[in-house]
């Protein structure tokens, strides 16, 4: 019996190790650690992919747990006054310094966009909040934190609608008096879906001649850029990396436009495009806009153009122009569209599916006269800047912190 108990403990632990290890990159800090954090995301996905077999619930609908059992309820402290409020209908959390008596000194401000594949985060989330606190203590700063709608329920624009909605309204000027913000010292900014969104409004504040409050800065911490090749290199380096795998991240995409598998099946083989979208591969082609150094051993092969697609083929609610919308794919807009846009901090991470993305923005940014900061840690992951709550807290997540707020400190 006790022999028994003996081989059943060590083929459990032997499974348990088995289950938990993955290869992961020797440069990468905290292996282990890693590997325990993506072995709990790896089994919710598991059982995500099995709820919607089972047609209980759908696979987001599951996965959205992460965002569940992170959520915090904001409430002020001795240094901020946390506040819930509304700007023109959606949900924000705003975070102010306390006043000190006889104070008038305008502030600088962050509006701050987080990450989640656009169908999941919350601005609740316990790291988004120590983020935000951390801002405001060590910048005296505003920060802006906006709860948008979120897919599936909410596809392709509205997530973005509600941002553009949101920071349109802060940026009137009798807005920013109410919280003492100087409106020649704004910046917006986000993670990953995030950074997407930020991007994508600060080009279409660009392209209206009208906004008299403009941002100062963007800061886009490993921004998701384009929806027209999912096989860039890094794409296919880091196609089973922990956290974001290419899988979850191409279900992220489709999700965003349509509940129409047949999308995701057409974008898990690159063979979305069609020769509408197909004219603007021109500004993602790699083998331009990486440096060689990230070439490596992948060659450049234009994605396949189908014809059909954005129509019977994936469902007439998504068009091919969703692919080719910038407010979608930030990367997508032509040279003359980048060059009055605010200064950026860009950080990417080498063991990233959106590397590239980041990259060829930087590459093509500076080609336009931008002045861009990039900030590429060559032993980082992506949501690494996000895990710094116990017992996910990581070292590359305090150094990120850290620098990304220097930069704002520096430039905003």
């Amino acid at each position: 019996m006790r022999f028994g108990s003996i081989i059943l403990f060590v083929a459990l632990c032997s499974f348990t190790a088995y289950y938990i290890y993955e290869p992961i990159p020797e440069e990468i800090e905290e292996r282990w650690k890693l590997m325990l954090t993506n072995s709990f995301f790896r089994s919710l996905s598991n059982l995500a992919d099995l709820s919607e077999l089972l047609g209980l619930k759908d696979y987001m609908g599951v996965m959205y747990f992460i965002t569940l059992a992170e959520k915090v309820v904001p409430v002020s402290d001795e240094h901020v006054k946390v506040t819930e409020e509304k700007f023109d209908g959606v949900e924000v959390v705003l975070y102010q310094p306390k006043q000190r008596g006889g104070e008038t000194e305008l502030r600088r401000a962050v509006i701050y966009l987080h990450g989640g594949g656009w169908c999941l985060g919350s601005s609740r989330m316990s790291p988004y909040d120590l983020l935000a606190r951390t801002i405001v203590t060590k910048l005296d700063a505003v920060v802006l934190s906006v709860e948008y709608r979120l897919a599936p329920a909410h596809h392709f624009p509205v997530p973005y609608e509600d941002v553009y909605h949101v920071v349109k309204h802060f940026l009137q000027k009798g807005v920013l008096a109410r919280y003492s913000v100087d409106p020649g010292r704004i910046a917006v900014s986000g993670d990953s879906a995030g950074g997407n969104l930020a991007a994508a409004v600060s080009q279409q504040l660009q392209r209206e001649p009208g906004q008299q409050v403009q941002l100062k800065a963007q800061a886009l911490i490993y921004p998701v850029l384009q929806a027209l090749d999912l096989n860039t290199p890094s794409y296919q380096q880091n196609q089973d990396m922990p956290i974001l795998p290419r899988t979850l991240m191409v279900r992220f995409w489709s999700e965003y436009f349509t509940s129409d598998k047949a999308l995701f099946r057409a974008m898990m083989a690159n063979t979305h495009n069609n020769p509408e979208s197909s004219r603007l591969l021109k500004f993602v082609n790699w083998s331009a806009f990486l440096p060689e150094t990230y070439h490596r051993k992948y060659n450049y092969s234009a994605p396949a153009v189908v014809q059909g697609v954005g129509g019977e083929a994936v469902g007439m609610d998504v068009p091919s122009r969703s692919f080719a919308d910038p407010r979608a794919s930030p990367l997508l807009v032509p040279d003359s569209a980048l060059r009055s846009l605010p200064k950026a901090y860009v950080l990417t991470c080498e063991y990233d599916v959106l590397r590239d993305d980041g990259i060829m923005y930087v590459t093509r940014l500076r080609a336009a006269g931008v002045e861009v900061t990039h900030e590429h840690y060559d032993t980082g992951f992506h949501g690494g800047l996000m895990f710094t709550v116990w017992p996910t807290d990581f070292l590359i997540a305090r150094r990120m912190t850290d620098n990304y707020i220097k930069w704002l400190e520096e430039n905003l």
